[in-house]
């Protein structure tokens, strides 16, 4: 390929600019031109990409967010659209795209893929939702910094005799609570695949309570049942051992320096994503799959990461009790 481009899309993660660097320093070596899409999508559309060099990409693997910008477009939902974007790609010798980003992102490749450029998808999203891999960029870095806010947490929550209601990001996925929840010690994870009934709720504050516990921890995904302001009314109308307080982290998850994880991660994928514009692949996802990288075809109804089986929830008793 004589020039590719690279893009971020969707809500930034962080190691996307790891990945960028990899993608931008493995078509360099290969001779090749890399032109650096801006706010995803909409680059595309308003033709806003411009030139990467080894030095322009030096110095931004320990970055949050995206050098190039990241985001969606509405837009690039529309048929026309796509041929202009495809067109204004060609005009700038481009044959190949790999874009970084979740589920949505990888449904545009495909968009692209059918209008005859040839794309790549590497998974980035904190969520770890998306199908076909089991471990996403930022997900990592998402988790850590739930899990340094929540163990915070604790420590207030025990000096005031309180319960903690943390309610963390993760979309229809419960991924960064379990995770997060395990790891802190937390007294119950509720999630959109395991919800929690209010009467569990009420009864483990109780055993809590009896077991002289000054604190009672409740990490909740924002696709749970209930939000977190909803439960913690829901918990102090009720006769309990401990006096509900809530917290929302937000968007502090999706900031901040990536872990050592996602900058090899992000890495190694972007040099898997070049390796196989080379080698002639497209409409394919750059995937993490039994403990290695590999490169499958991109379907959007391929399994997703599981965040919950028999044996977390048995982790889970072992850690709180």
């Amino acid at each position: 390929m004589q020039a590719i481009a690279v893009l971020a899309s969707g809500g930034d993660a962080p190691g996307m600019n790891a990945g960028i660097r990899a993608v931008t320093r493995s078509a360099l070596e290969r001779s090749a031109v890399v032109w650096g899409v801006e706010d995803g999508y909409d680059g595309l559309v308003n033709h806003r990409m411009h030139p990467l060099s080894s030095r322009s990409v030096s110095s931004i693997m320990q970055r949050g967010g995206s050098i190039l910008g990241a985001g969606r477009c509405e837009e690039f939902l529309d048929l026309e659209a796509r041929k202009l974007c495809v067109n204004y790609l060609r005009e700038h010798g481009v044959e190949g795209v790999v874009v970084i980003g979740g589920d949505g992102s990888m449904r545009g490749a495909k968009e692209l893929h059918k209008l005859g450029i040839a794309t790549v998808t590497v998974p980035g999203t904190i969520d770890n939702d998306m199908p076909g891999t089991s471990l996403t960029i930022g997900c990592d870095t998402a988790i850590n910094t739930a899990m340094e806010a929540i163990d915070r947490l604790k420590e207030t929550a025990s000096a005031h005799h309180r319960a903690m209601i943390v309610e963390v990001m993760g979309r229809n996925s419960g991924y960064i609570a379990v995770q997060a929840g395990i790891t802190t010690g937390a007294e119950m994870i509720i999630t959109p695949e395991h919800p929690v009934e209010l009467s569990e709720i009420f009864r483990e504050m109780e055993l809590a309570g009896q077991r002289g516990k000054r604190h009672f921890i409740i990490v909740t995904a924002e696709g749970a049942p209930l939000s977190a302001p909803a439960l913690t009314e829901r918990i102090n109308a009720a006769d309990n051992p401990y006096e509900a307080r809530f917290t929302v982290l937000g968007y502090t998850q999706r900031g901040g320096s990536p872990s050592r994880l996602d900058r090899i991660l992000a890495t190694r994928m972007g040099v898997a994503a070049v390796d196989a514009l080379w080698a002639g692949k497209s409409d394919v996802l750059v995937a993490w799959q039994r403990n290695g990288i590999e490169v499958i075809p991109a379907d959007l109804d391929a399994p997703r990461a599981n965040p919950w089986d028999d044996t977390l929830d048995k982790v889970q008793r072992i850690t709180t009790t």
